[in-house]
């Protein structure tokens, strides 16, 4: 019997039946299903216990699962009785699913044991559905951050929350609490409180070495990693006082999460000592301090709360390091802008520096939604300045750091000490062009997670290895009659005048119009004044990428087609001068994506773009999401009234690291959605025969073609470049 859907169950069990019936009627079923168990009938009466719904659903998905394995099959008969019991029928496909994944990676043993364990596999789909991720609250916290810090912070995510000075770290996910309120409440603390620890000066910094303080303190312990424990309690009470003096509603908000998550242990010291440092001026010498009376006296050391994360030393130290470095040299930069501002000179000079007096001092803030915060006064030889706001934002990153602006930042050193870099050229354009070697990070689309995987492919732009000019003069020759016709076809699109008839003012009169009009005037009818010819000139206003598969498959014919296909389309593209550009890609693993320039928008069809032409040959993989991504950002930037980006392929999606099948088709059609949302026009030329499987899927049922005859390439792609650009 091959009932294998829920329909059809029903379509068998449709008529009113008495309760032994259905027991009768779910062995026999379950027989069919179940041929190599022999106690069918103890799921059977299970299932019998089950509403009509739940018995088409149960029945349906075990028919599914038999086809993977009879032994999972029975598991799941004998256990969905008991899963409808804890769960509605969205959390019991979770179950199955879940236990089906556990089955395909780890075998049939643990399989059977994820089905088995409906209660633990309930207890953490109640938890999971109360859960906030980063995903969902990055928008919200980002705002939050720039609304309270003096630095620009960025956030990421990671596995544990903990902050390095310049990024915020918080977790995949959070819940602690059965509420989805709760949960974001404990990102936004957790928030708060990393951001306390670079407001509040958690990592002051020494003047002389340039490193936060608590790096050489906690390494004068014996045993570091306990002095950190303690230091992390102690700070957050210190941390804490600071918040309810400014900050008072997340302060509030930290204290209900101590008292719903009780800690095991507490700080045991004389009050006196814990008062000191939860006073709202208390500074993390303070902190230090009660940490070495502490550890002395070998207490116990409360867990952390909900909303600290960790602190890594070692991280925490090279950035600061890095910063306060450029930081120094910038700042007396700017100081020097502000001065040669007022006085009008360049005070790059020794002179300048010396005459000059700079100062900055802070006043209390009178913004009450950012208590604390200061306003900022510079000064200059007694005469107030209003500094712009990057150079105001150095200043609160130094005094977050130093607590105040050290003496030695404020001589200015010109601004060319800072803008200066020894070992560049004088070229700033190609200073600022990012090295191609280091990679580009790029999101992947997971549409089983229906969310990006953050910057998980990593591509390289190369230029394609040249190979032997003469190769292009060889297809030249070859095709040398298709040339010419397709160098004719192309030039009639050419920008050209079009006369316009029937206009109100034009260049000439329409004879036309005028004998139409007399006709009017006999007829007693009103004359028109639509009785001139107007000159039109037509412009193409385009820009084009080919972005060429050079993958392995393509080896041999396909190769050669490719590149015979280019030359023809450089030829007839010279001829109508559309801006247009030409990149292979390839590559191996998210790791490595590779695409390779054979003619830039910037570059002309010359001997150095037909010998790319010619060197090109088969590589790897074919990742095409990461590629599609790259190239819209390139065509983004072109001003043009139409932009197209073109894709010859031989076939779908597919890589060395499992990016292949549904996943790289859902990757590939996001990416080129996104293209779409930027004004790009996708279109594929491809010569796989089983195209029509998943081309539409990816580009839509109009904006693809399949070449069934490769040797047919060459032509078809300048006939299709033409019939899309006009």
């Amino acid at each position: 019997m091959a009932a294998a859907t829920p329909s059809a169950y029903t379509e068998r069990i449709s008529c009113p039946l008495e309760e032994s019936d259905i027991e009768e009627r779910l062995e026999e079923l379950l027989g069919a299903v179940l041929t190599s168990r022999r106690t069918a009938s103890v799921p059977a009466r299970m299932l019998s216990t089950l509403k009509r719904p739940a018995q088409d659903f149960a029945l349906h998905w075990a028919s599914v699962i038999a086809k993977s394995n009879s032994e999972m099959a029975f598991q799941f008969v004998s256990h969905v009785s008991q899963a409808f019991d804890r769960l509605d029928t969205d959390g019991v496909t979770q179950w199955i699913i879940e236990a089906m994944d556990i089955y395909d990676r780890d075998g049939l043993y643990l399989g059977s044991a994820a089905l088995r364990e409906v209660e633990t596999f309930a207890a953490r789909l109640v938890q999971k559905r109360y859960s906030v991720t980063f995903d969902d609250i990055v928008s919200i916290m980002n705002k939050f951050v720039i609304g309270l810090s003096g630095r620009n912070l960025s956030i990421d995510e990671d596995e544990a929350a903990w902050t390095d000075t310049e990024t915020i770290y918080l977790p995949h996910f959070v819940r602690q609490f059965e509420s989805g309120h709760q949960n974001f409440q404990v990102y936004k603390a957790t928030v708060g409180y990393l951001l306390a620890q670079t407001r509040y000066g958690t990592f002051r910094v020494d003047r002389t070495s340039g490193v936060p303080i608590l790096c050489a303190e906690i390494a004068k312990f014996r045993e570091p990693a306990r002095a950190l424990r303690i230091f992390g309690a102690v700070e957050e009470l210190r941390l804490l006082a600071r918040l309810q003096s400014e900050l008072p509603g997340l302060a509030r908000q930290m204290r209900e999460f101590k008292k719903a998550l009780s800690r095991a242990g507490t700080l045991d010291s004389d009050s006196a000592a814990l008062e000191k440092i939860q006073r709202s001026d208390a500074e993390v010498e303070d902190s230090l301090a009660l940490v070495r009376k502490l550890y002395e006296d070998g207490v116990d050391v409360p867990e952390p709360t909900c909303y600290q994360g960790i602190i890594d030393l070692e991280k925490v130290r090279l950035v600061t390091k890095q910063r306060v470095e450029a930081e120094r040299e910038k700042f007396r930069a700017d100081l020097a802008l502000l001065a040669e501002g007022i006085t009008g000179e360049d005070e790059s000079n020794d002179a300048g520096m010396d005459r000059e007096q700079f100062e900055v001092s802070m006043s209390p803030s009178a913004d009450d939604d950012n208590p604390g915060a200061g306003d900022l006064t510079f000064t200059i030889d007694g005469k107030p300045v209003v500094p712009p706001d990057d150079v105001v934002q150095t200043a609160n990153s130094i005094i977050q750091d130093f607590g105040e602006i050290p003496e030695d930042y404020l001589v200015a050193a010109g601004s060319r000490l800072y803008d200066a870099d020894p070992s560049a050229d004088d070229d700033q354009s190609e200073r600022s062009e990012p090295r191609s070697e280091t990679g580009i990070s790029y999101d992947e689309w997971d549409y089983r997670r229906c969310h990006y995987r953050k910057n998980w492919c990593v591509l390289k732009e190369l230029d394609m290895h040249p190979g032997n000019e003469q190769h292009v003069a060889a297809i030249l020759e070859k095709y040398s009659p298709l040339v010419r016709e397709i160098r004719k076809s192309f030039e009639a699109l050419r920008g050209e005048d079009r006369m316009l008839r029937r206009r109100k003012n034009g260049d000439d009169i329409d004879i036309d119009a005028v004998v139409e009009s007399y006709v009017d005037v006999v007829k007693g009818e009103e004359l028109t004044d639509r009785l001139f010819i107007k000159s039109h000139k037509m412009e193409r206003n385009l820009a084009v990428v080919f972005m060429v598969d050079v993958s392995g498959s393509t080896k041999g014919w396909i190769n050669e087609a490719e590149r015979e296909s280019l030359v023809l389309l450089s030829e007839a593209l010279e001829t109508l001068g559309d801006r247009y550009a030409i990149y292979g890609f390839s590559g191996m693993t998210r790791k490595r994506c590779e695409v390779y320039r054979i003619k830039t928008f910037e570059e002309s069809y010359d001997s150095l773009v037909k010998a790319r032409i010619a060197g090109m040959q088969p590589q790897d993989y074919t990742r095409m999401g990461v590629v599609i991504r790259h190239l819209s950002e390139k065509l983004k930037q072109i001003d043009a009234k139409t932009r197209v980006l073109i894709t010859i392929s031989d076939g779908k999606p597919d890589d060395y690291d499992g990016y292949r099948g549904e996943y790289g088709i859902e990757d590939t059609r996001q990416a080129l959605l996104e293209a779409k949302y930027a004004g790009i026009h996708p279109f594929c030329v491809t010569i796989d025969t089983h195209a029509h499987e998943y081309l539409p899927r990816m580009y839509g049922h109009v904006n693809y073609t399949v070449v069934s005859d490769i040797r047919k390439l060459p032509l078809k792609v300048s006939d299709i470049y033409r019939k899309l650009t006009t």
